[in-house]
């Protein structure tokens, strides 16, 4: 993995002639994991997509760059809520499927040692139909780490489970991609408490940063300092909605 760069977005998107958000300024330090929180139709997702490479039909007025001055085009990794999962293909297959629509191959070794460290070893060659919401999620999150990049993007990876599966994901994946840039889009307060090492809030009139705890991710969600701190983002929360 080549170093992981901080990330820079700043101007206006608009699709169909709406805007979607902006004029605003977004700094995501190096190697660091930011939560970006606010209320839904802000325009959060539109960032991952703008910094992935998919905008799509957006139209973007502005810059969204590394700052080593590198493009982003193949330094990025991008997990979805949904686990995107091909339902004919069993879990070695479905970390592995980026790397075979590249060409690459030898890859099923390193598929499986990276189930293992996600605690699926057991379950590599079952198919997505036989295995639990939250295990779907960790083949999910190896196939993330399947791809290697500096820069991590997660679009609300864990809302969908349950809160015991949700709180091990967290565990996990901030175990896993520590040294990373991750830029982790969530609208869940206690989430980004737990996880951001970095936290902004984003509104209709652009981006503020909170000051989270002090100390390493993830923190205990029970520990006052972590419960204060998600207190103080709902109600921010509460005032912008």
């Amino acid at each position: 993995m080549s170093a992981a760069p901080a990330l820079r977005l700043s101007g206006r998107a608009t699709a169909g002639g709406a805007p979607v958000f902006g004029p605003l300024s977004l700094e995501v330090r190096a190697g660091e994991w930011t939560c970006l929180l606010g209320p839904s139709g802000v325009g959060k997702s539109t960032i991952l997509r703008l910094l992935s490479g998919l905008g799509g039909d957006v139209a973007f007025d502005g810059v969204a760059a590394a700052d080593d001055g590198a493009p982003l085009a193949g330094r990025v990794a991008l997990m979805a809520q949904s686990d995107l999962l091909m339902p004919w293909l069993d879990a070695v297959a479905n970390v592995t499927l980026g790397a075979r629509l590249r060409g690459e191959a030898g890859r099923r070794d390193r598929a499986t040692g990276l189930l293992g460290r996600v605690g699926l070893a057991a379950h590599a060659h079952k198919r997505p139909h036989a295995l639990s919401g939250g295990q779907r999620q960790r083949v999910a999150l190896a196939r993330t780490l399947m791809e290697d990049r500096p820069v991590v993007l997660l679009d609300e990876p864990f809302s969908a489970l349950d809160a015991r599966s949700r709180a091990l994901m967290q565990d996990l994946a901030a175990g896993l991609l520590g040294g990373r840039t991750v830029l982790h889009v969530t609208h869940d307060a206690a989430e980004a408490a737990r996880l951001g090492q970095n936290v902004l809030l984003m509104t209709r009139a652009g981006i503020t940063s909170e000051t989270p705890p002090a100390g390493p991710v993830p923190r205990p969600f029970d520990a006052p300092e972590t419960l204060a701190f998600q207190g103080h983002l709902q109600r921010q929360l509460m005032e912008v909605e």
